[in-house]
């Protein structure tokens, strides 16, 4: 089987700007972790650095996550929820924030080592602008792959995947960290095997991608590092059930990933407002496992030669037939 995480975030109490205190009951990183473990099918965890692991407690961690069975699969530095951010991690205009932030991020790298993880996840949300003339997109560029490029080097034992997604919290997210492109040419631009992407399913389809085209072109460059999965409507970063929405889509993305080989983890990533995370998680891992099966069922060899002779309408009456199975009468 696919080997499944969830980000430990998903199963506590996710807030919003209307309610800062969140809808739910603080649940404490303990049992957070034990939820997880339930979960048919997952077997691994993505941590937030500074939320939930840290170079002081990463010891007990260690042991909480072993004492469930569960591999810690990436760490995702704070780069988004503190003050000092607020006007750019990597690409702040004060060189003294830059430096902050490339050592946290090596802190991060060392603390994954201790973990066995072998990937950080680098998502600085609010390296963006919101106003025109506020941005400086030459220098910002700069800054951004100099800083990618010194904490690649710091630790070439570990991978560093750029999350990206075109806006939130800022208006605008820099080129690099905006699409699936930008994200390919900033980790290319740092001349470092070991710097990569990830695919946030949702911010793909926020960005108006074909997520399994944004696939193939980081894998073909041989930079699809990581996955992260949920679902929306396509006009904002909803974090909904995976499947709930763009079903169909995840039917082509899951041929894709096989079709390309990809041997990385499928992380859930969501923000279940109002329900039950350890639930919701669940449903979204149900959702991708009976899509697999369906798959397996229609054959992937039927799905390949599909797409080689690229007719709609054959296209459409197989999706209907994998979906639904063959109709009588």
């Amino acid at each position: 089987m696919r080997p499944y995480s969830v980000i430990l975030g998903n199963l506590g109490n996710t807030c919003d700007r209307f309610l800062s205190t969140g809808y739910k009951t603080v649940v404490p990183k303990a049992e957070m972790v034990r939820q997880a473990a339930s979960i048919p099918g997952i077997s691994g965890i993505e941590l937030i650095g500074n939320w939930d692991v840290t170079a002081k407690n990463v010891a007990s961690v260690k042991q909480l996550l072993a004492r469930h069975k569960l591999k810690c699969v990436s760490i995702i530095p704070d780069h988004f929820s503190r003050k000092v951010w607020g006007s750019g991690a990597f690409t702040s205009r004060d060189p003294a924030v830059r430096r902050r932030a490339v050592a946290e991020t090596r802190e991060m790298m060392d603390v994954a080592v201790e973990l066995g993880c072998p990937l950080l996840n680098l998502w600085p949300g609010q390296d963006g602008y919101d106003y025109p003339f506020q941005g400086d997109f030459l220098r910002a560029w700069d800054w951004l792959v100099d800083a990618v490029r010194e904490c690649a080097g710091y630790r070439q034992d570990i991978r560093l995947a750029l999350e990206y997604k075109p806006c939130e919290p800022r208006t605008h997210s820099y080129a690099g960290l905006a699409r699936a492109a930008d994200a390919l040419l900033a980790a290319q631009a740092t001349g470092c095997a070991n710097v990569g992407v990830t695919i946030d399913v949702g911010h793909a389809f926020a960005a108006g991608e074909n997520v399994s085209e944004s696939a193939a072109l980081l894998a073909r460059a041989g930079r699809l590092f990581h996955l992260h999965f949920n679902d929306n409507y396509r006009s904002w970063d909803d974090d909904m059930i995976v499947g709930s929405v763009h079903t169909v889509e995840y039917v082509e993305l899951l041929f894709w990933l096989r079709r390309l080989e990809y041997k990385g983890w499928y992380s859930m990533d969501q923000y279940p407002y109002r329900e039950d995370g350890r639930e919701a998680i669940a449903r979204s891992v149900e959702w991708l496992l009976a899509l697999e099966r369906r798959i397996d069922r229609f054959g992937m060899k039927r799905l390949a030669a599909i797409v080689d002779r690229g007719l709609a309408v054959e296209s459409t009456r197989a999706l209907r037939e994998l979906l639904l199975g063959k109709e009588r009468g």
